[in-house]
């Protein structure tokens, strides 16, 4: 049976996957900040699990509690401050990279223990293609017309730490995944695929085998060259 840790996984694009790794056979447990909320998760058939990653003490104990682990899947994110480019500060980029950044940091250092105990361990880090400065120079292509500077730049470091977790750690097989402009309550109900599109790169990351790909930025059509 493969082990997984999905970060918050209470609702949307983490929930989804969640269901599709418990229909795959996984046994799933989802990382939250309020476990109460986490009737959703447990009619799946996951086992949700206090997981907030600004938190290292909460953290390192949602890891020790795991028996073992297989699959982390590091999904938490925060849409962080949209603010005007006079009125951005700091702080804005600070608050967002604390969790989409720092957070992944947080629960990849704690999970490595258990990870190399594992016969197929797989990371798969959720990034965007908004952080794809490509992309976001594209006429045409969803990620053109966003403003936001610190959403954006956290997927950007999402995409290079994940590359150089990859390269760091050859045993593993290290991804990262853009779900696409995907209909959320991250972005209102806006976006154009259903919540299944958008976790396609993620399962499919997160179901491969030790000859699967590792450094690699995938969507639900496939790798994204660099």
């Amino acid at each position: 049976m493969t082990t997984t840790l999905i970060t918050g996984a209470n609702r949307s694009l983490g929930l989804e996957t969640a269901r599709r790794l418990v229909e795959a056979g996984h046994t799933v447990y989802a990382g939250m900040r309020d476990p109460a909320a986490g009737d959703a998760a447990r009619e799946l058939g996951a086992i949700p699990m206090a997981l907030d990653v600004t938190d290292q003490a909460g953290v390192d104990a949602a890891i020790a509690a795991l028996p073992e682990l297989d699959v982390l899947v590091n999904n938490a994110g925060v849409l962080g401050p949209l603010v005007a480019i006079d009125d951005l500060t700091a702080d804005d980029l600070a608050a967002t990279f604390e969790v989409n950044v720092l957070g992944l940091v947080r629960v990849t250092q704690a999970a490595l223990p258990l990870l190399r105990r594992s016969a197929n361990p797989v990371i798969v880090n959720v990034a965007s293609g908004v952080g794809w400065p490509r992309w976001l120079t594209t006429p045409g292509r969803d990620e053109f017309p966003v403003p936001s500077v610190p959403y954006a730049s956290s997927k950007t470091a999402v995409i290079t730490l994940t590359v150089q977790y990859a390269k760091n750690l050859p045993g593993m097989r290290v991804n990262v995944s853009d779900p696409g402009y995907t209909d959320t309550d991250f972005n209102g109900h806006a976006g154009h695929q259903t919540v299944t599109e958008g976790t396609d790169a993620t399962v499919a990351l997160a179901t491969i085998g030790p000859d699967g790909p590792t450094g690699e930025f995938h969507d639900r059509f496939g790798r994204i060259a660099y």
